[in-house]
């Protein structure tokens, strides 16, 4: 296997007993639209459109951080879930883009919060969120935690290139959480898959920050610092991954996309979702995209999204949805998950 080319193997699971509580999520208030990267930048905004479907975006405030963004999409989760925040005993949160190396952004958020638990960090980029979903369920489904609190938050404009006219419109800022708890036997992950193929790394990739690359003068001057991306290659992946783990988990919950009530794709590009949604036979109708407004939110996407449906009434106990993240490692998760 090499260059994201990994062969999807049996590796489904099933982890119910577990329910969501609330949501909760944030966006800055910085909009950023097609046209002012037009008028700052020269980007095409026809261009943006046709090929992502994003006509604008929000970015952080330059006092804003990843850790600002998680805090008051937690803030708002515990007020949803009408959770007393000394209940919660986890926190688990998804970024690839962290406040800082150390200490971890889930620390951060536990003391911002005033909260007696233990805190911990999920990188797996775009999949973040559905790592982060599926630890946080094994500790409250084995007992070990009754409200754990999972969060998927990036603040990608740091880390995108205003010179890369094919990758700097795709990102926008944000956070979403959900807080699990126990719940019935039909509940929670009637079918879950994680993956990895490591050999796709640089596909996607930060080169320089890190020990094999430390920042430095040249690093910066090179743009090394910068988000890269092949686009090509992470576009066919991504179809092909989407709709080949969302059979999966299909098949191993022994359900048809008639039984799903929402697709809830990471919000990478529109012609990723379409494409692979075509495939799978969705309805465009029950397939969720709120990427024009907000863009590529990373870790934030899908709990952004889970958040949006929760409040909007347009998810009821009992449904099923899937939901599917993609992205740098390369990694993906897709769960089948019964609200």
């Amino acid at each position: 296997m090499s260059n994201g080319q990994a062969h999807i193997a049996a590796r489904t699971r099933t982890l119910q007993g577990v329910q969501i509580l609330g949501t909760g999520s944030y966006v800055p208030d910085n909009i950023v639209s097609n046209l002012d990267l037009q008028d700052t930048l020269g980007f095409d905004p026809e261009w943006i459109v046709n090929r992502t479907g994003i006509h604008e975006r929000r970015f952080a405030l330059p006092h804003q951080a990843t850790s600002d963004l998680c805090t008051q999409a937690a803030r708002r989760c515990l007020e949803s879930a009408e959770c007393d925040p000394a209940d919660v005993d986890l926190i688990v949160l998804a970024t690839f883009t962290p406040d800082m190396a150390f200490p971890s952004t889930g620390n951060l958020v536990q003391d911002r919060l005033q909260l007696n638990c233990p805190a911990f960090d999920v990188q797996a980029a775009c999949a973040g969120f559905i790592f982060a979903l599926v630890i946080g369920s094994q500790f409250v489904a084995t007992g070990n935690a009754r409200r754990a609190l999972v969060i998927g938050g990036d603040c990608n404009s740091r880390v995108i290139n205003p010179g890369d006219q094919k990758s700097y419109p795709l990102f926008g800022d944000g956070a979403g959480a959900v807080l699990l708890g126990p719940g019935s036997e039909e509940q929670g992950l009637v079918a879950y898959q994680l993956g990895s193929d490591g050999s796709g790394g640089d596909l996607l990739n930060r080169p320089a920050g890190g020990s094999r690359l430390p920042p430095s003068a040249e690093t910066v001057e090179q743009g090394l610092h910068y988000l890269t991306m092949d686009g090509r290659a992470i576009f066919k992946w991504a179809v092909r991954i989407l709709a080949d783990s969302t059979l999966a988990v299909l098949n191993h919950g022994q359900r048809s996309v008639a039984d799903v009530k929402w697709f809830v794709p990471h919000q990478a590009n529109v012609r990723i979702i379409h494409a692979a949604s075509d495939v799978l036979g969705f309805q465009r109708d029950a397939v969720f995209k709120n990427l024009e407004r907000y863009g590529n939110t990373s870790a934030g996407s899908i709990p952004i999204a889970l958040d949006e449906l929760h409040r909007s009434g347009r998810i009821d106990p009992g449904d099923l949805l899937v939901a599917s993240g993609f992205g740098s490692g390369l990694n993906w998760g897709t769960v089948l998950f019964r609200w």
